[in-house]
């Protein structure tokens, strides 16, 4: 059989997929005899099980060694393949997913275990060795796809998505993922909120059988030619993010762009404007008049842009009503109260396009306004007597300093002395500023930001693409010297030089503010007595770890001299309805 003829699908087992978004896939792995899943492929001790039949999310390489399982998706196919010497077959097929899988297999073939750090783009993969017997487990650079798997039992479970195989493990939380949510609105690092269950990190593979995890890229800081201005950076800038915007966009099909009206968002979209030659519609949000908002900024991109601009109103009662399916549909809780506006907003996207370009990454990467109190506490440490620990759970304004009080005292006992998955990037080496993007950029944007975009947006049944955060861009963020992000009260000033030629200037000039969810107002007017009910319940799922008169004190705003109540009990309430869709 030829390679065009391999590449193009002619064998029985890799039905081509044309979808907008990558389908499910699950893996047993081990003793398989009690196994009663619909069993897509199976081998000696491995099952592809309770997949998708018309698309199989699976490709066996022409030796028919390797199977190379999930989700791929690779920018640049052709300059992909071309890069690595691998023959472009003359079709007129339109690449699929399981065209990407297939690269994958192709190159396993040659290179094996080292074709890991080649792949570009976005992928969660598994491909199995038939010969040995073994399985490698593994994740893009960026964290833009997700894969986890269990780690106790004789049969193991492997996902991209993590309620998929929460029925086949021990629903027992792990009390140190608790603590971090608490602290974060998320979980960050390896760890999930089920015990038994582990997350692939970015830029690393996990063998079976040893659990053995290996790390095929790290970020660093890597500061090439800190003589240069600030011009020469965002020229250097400027042409990653054309190639990759150019990359992330759906040859010939419409597009869709959430847009905020800040520089991120704002750039991206300006950049799609430039490239496509299909229609361009940008999607903004708002929650009612008598609420602030950013459609000045929105609406004046999208008519400079000439987008097709279409504008959500997002109410209390939306806000509330729509929580317990947001949560449901994320792999871990996520306690930012933009989830469900994401996930409303995706809704309205998929009517008019399959893949919509976000904005996401421009603070991690590039020095938005965030890191600020750390680099202020870094200054003036000495005063504030908070190490850098303790600053830094601090900046995200969560629940970091409640924890004695507000997890049961049994509980704080056993997490208290735990180590934190922030305390090595902390104390690396690299500069001040970029130790802090480089844990904004592996953990807020991989746990937070990526799975958050990847799981709403696989929820409606659109592509969600943000290209702030391809590997590429990634890793220019670290060579640019930490002078030309944060300068002084301007952030993010080399991305603002980058497309400065393309935003009108009060974009470029306008200070951050962020999208501010009234979720403070929430709880006083609107969702006060449903909170009670859900948080206050003694058949609440937190109500075994923590304090409900602690909780109490919140919902009655009593002492909340700072205004930050409200983000606390929405992180609670978003933790509530996330465990009881697990029940």
């Amino acid at each position: 059989m030829s390679f065009d003829q391999w590449w193009r699908g002619w064998l029985p087992t890799a039905t081509q997929q044309s979808s907008a978004t990558a389908g499910t896939w699950q893996l047993a792995y081990g003793a398989l005899s009690h196994v009663t899943e619909d069993v897509l492929w199976r081998d000696e001790q491995l099952m592809i099980v309770s997949g998708d039949r018309v698309h199989p999310q699976f490709v066996i390489s022409t030796s028919q060694r390797f199977v190379v399982v999930g989700d791929v998706w690779f920018p640049d196919r052709t300059g992909f393949m071309q890069q690595w010497g691998i023959p472009v077959p003359e079709t007129h097929d339109a690449p699929t997913f399981d065209h990407d899988r297939r690269l994958v297999a192709h190159l396993w073939e040659q290179y094996g275990t080292a074709t890991w750090e080649k792949l570009p783009g976005a992928f969660a993969l598994a491909v199995w060795d038939r010969e040995r017997q073994q399985l490698w487990l593994g994740r893009d650079r960026s964290g833009i796809r997700t894969l986890y798997y269990t780690t106790e039992g004789a049969t193991r479970w492997i996902a991209p998505q993590l309620g998929t195989i929460a029925p086949h493990c021990s629903s027992e939380l792990d009390l140190v993922a608790l603590r971090d949510y608490l602290c974060c609105a998320f979980v960050p690092g390896e760890r999930t909120l089920w015990r038994q269950v582990r997350e692939v990190r970015p830029g690393s593979t996990v063998q079976m059988p040893g659990d053995a995890v290996q790390t095929y890229w790290r970020l660093q800081e890597h500061i090439t030619h800190p003589e240069k201005p600030l011009e020469w950076h965002g020229d250097q800038l400027r042409k990653v993010l054309d190639d990759v915007v150019q990359a992330y966009l759906p040859a010939g099909k419409p597009v869709g762009a959430f847009l905020s009206g800040g520089l991120d968002s704002s750039c991206i979209t300006a950049l799609a404007a430039k490239f496509h030659d299909a229609p361009l519609h940008t999607y903004s949000i708002h929650f009612g008049a008598d609420c602030p908002n950013e459609l000045e900024f929105s609406s004046l991109v999208a008519q400079h842009c000439q987008a097709q601009h279409h504008v959500l109103e997002i109410t209390f009662q939306d806000m509330w009503e729509h929580l317990p399916e947001t949560m449901a549909a994320l792999d871990d809780p996520i306690g930012d109260p933009l989830t469900v506006p994401n996930l409303l907003l995706g809704r309205l996207a998929a009517e008019t396009v399959q893949t919509v370009l976000n904005g996401e990454g421009g603070d991690p990467c590039f020095g938005g306004p965030k890191n600020q109190p750390m680099l202020i506490n870094a200054l003036y440490g000495s005063v504030t007597q908070q190490e850098a620990l303790q600053a830094y759970l601090a900046s995200f304004q969560k629940c970091a300093i409640d924890l004695p009080q507000l997890l049961k005292p049994e509980i704080w006992s056993a997490v208290q002395a735990e180590s934190s998955v922030f305390t090595g990037t902390l104390q690396s080496d690299a500069r001040y500023l970029n130790r802090l993007m480089a844990l904004n950029i592996t953990f807020k944007g991989a746990d937070q930001i990526l799975t958050k975009v990847n799981n709403l947006t696989h929820a409606v049944g659109i592509d969600g693409r943000s290209p702030l955060f391809d590997p590429q861009v990634v890793a220019l963020s670290m060579t640019i010297p930490p002078e030309h992000k944060l300068s002084g009260t301007q952030e993010k000033a080399v991305l603002k030089q980058a497309v400065a030629d393309l935003l009108p200037t009060v974009i470029l000039q306008r200070p951050k503010s962020g999208m501010m969810v009234p979720v403070q107002r929430g709880f006083r007017e609107h969702w006060n007595r449903q909170a009670r009910s859900l948080l206050l319940n003694r058949q609440a799922a937190i109500a075994p770890y923590l304090n409900q008169s602690l909780i109490r004190n919140w919902l009655d705003y009593t002492g909340d001299t700072w205004g930050r109540y409200g983000v606390k009990l929405w992180l609670l309430v978003s933790l509530e309805y996330w465990l009881r869709s697990r029940q």
